[in-house]
């Protein structure tokens, strides 16, 4: 899902979870990777992972793709614009052969797909408890950057989960449900 390290850090589990990454793809099973395991994801088969030229902290907007395989991952929110969620300083680049399908203009990638496989710079898995215990353990974070226009304190990202949760919600449940038919193969 996520976390604070950044999967250039010499940490001895990134290299076995690469590989299992890379054996499930060449097997075709889905994979789904959220902010650190979208970056794991692009990682491991073949992107690179650098710093983003911003932080992204709370929610944002990202405009999808208009292609086919757009169109058949995010549906109605193809060629359109969706909230998302946000909290990175690093970001992918998409993998040979991957399909960018979301992108905003502080992150050129938030989102690829490559197969049955969905890797996500975003969150679009967000509850409201989740919201609020980042804002808790990391309110040093987002405050140290919350003049940036890409980032938002804890009391703006607490303020909005009822307007912009429900929308996030629609363009998730979309997603998963394109990923969960991989599953069935």
């Amino acid at each position: 899902m996520g976390g604070p390290m950044s999967v250039n850090d010499p940490l001895p589990w990134i290299e076995p979870v690469c590989a299992l990454i890379r054996e499930a793809a060449a097997k075709d099973v889905p994979v789904i990777g959220h902010c650190l395991g979208g970056q794991l994801m692009s990682k491991a088969l073949g992107g690179q992972i650098t710093r983003n030229p911003v932080k992204e902290i709370g929610w944002s907007c990202a405009h999808g793709e208009d292609n086919t395989i757009a169109r058949h991952w995010l549906g109605d929110f193809a060629g359109k614009s969706g909230t998302v969620f946000q909290w990175h300083g690093e970001t992918f680049s998409i993998p040979t052969g991957a399909t960018r399908l979301l992108a905003n203009g502080y992150c050129a990638n938030q989102m690829f797909v490559i197969g049955p496989h969905l890797g996500m710079q975003c969150h679009v898995e967000m509850t409201p408890e989740m919201i609020a215990t980042w804002c808790e353990q990391w309110a040093d974070e987002a405050i140290a950057v919350a003049d940036l226009p890409s980032a938002q304190t804890p009391a703006t990202m607490l303020a909005e989960i009822s307007a912009k949760l429900p929308v996030m919600r629609q363009l998730s449940e979309q997603l998963y449900s394109v990923w969960i038919k991989g599953l069935a193969r």
